[in-house]
């Protein structure tokens, strides 16, 4: 007998990808045939795939409370710093500066560093990743951030890379959680 979170789950799981048009099939083709399609119709697209963020998968876990206010383990800038310095140099070390390639790449570093960073399993920090990759061409840039926390537990790391036609800057923010 299957419980009620069970077919929940396997009902969520079934449902495929989907796509709404905002226009009928006999529509479309009449603005087809008069010419004049171009930004006539709009789709909307999504995937309702389980995920790990399901309701069903979310279940809330009861835990005592640990009366720990600060972290048992500090947040290793050092080893942060090494690992900043890696994959920056790893990623532009012979990278040219293009708008888009440089989109693109500081989504992927930035994934990176929060992966390997999460690898060294540090408990009850919360992580935030920012990188910044732009053009060197004779001109400067000031970055500033501002945050509100304990300086006791919380930190950050950040590294600054440059070649020959860009520079890069990444910050890993160490915030300390406290569970109540």
């Amino acid at each position: 007998m299957m419980s009620d979170i069970a077919k929940d789950r396997m009902a969520h799981s079934v449902r495929k990808r989907r796509s709404v048009s905002s226009l009928s099939g006999r529509e479309f083709r009449q603005k087809e045939l008069h010419g004049y399609t171009k930004n006539s119709t709009s789709t909307v697209s999504y995937m309702d795939e389980p995920s790990q963020w399901d309701d069903a998968s979310c279940l809330t876990v009861q835990m005592e409370n640990t009366y720990q206010l600060g972290p048992t383990k500090h947040f290793p800038v050092v080893i942060v710093n090494h690992i900043l310095k890696d994959i920056l140099t790893n990623y532009l070390q012979e990278e040219q500066y293009e708008p888009e390639l440089c989109r693109q790449m500081t989504k992927t570093i930035s994934e990176v560093i929060k992966t390997q960073v999460k690898d060294l399993m540090i408990p009850r920090y919360k992580l935030i990743v920012i990188v910044h990759i732009g053009q060197l061409n004779s001109q400067s840039i000031l970055i500033g951030s501002r945050c509100l926390w304990d300086p006791k537990s919380d930190t950050f790391s950040s590294y600054v890379f440059r070649n020959s036609s860009l520079f890069a800057l990444a910050s890993v923010y160490a915030v300390y959680f406290e569970c109540s």
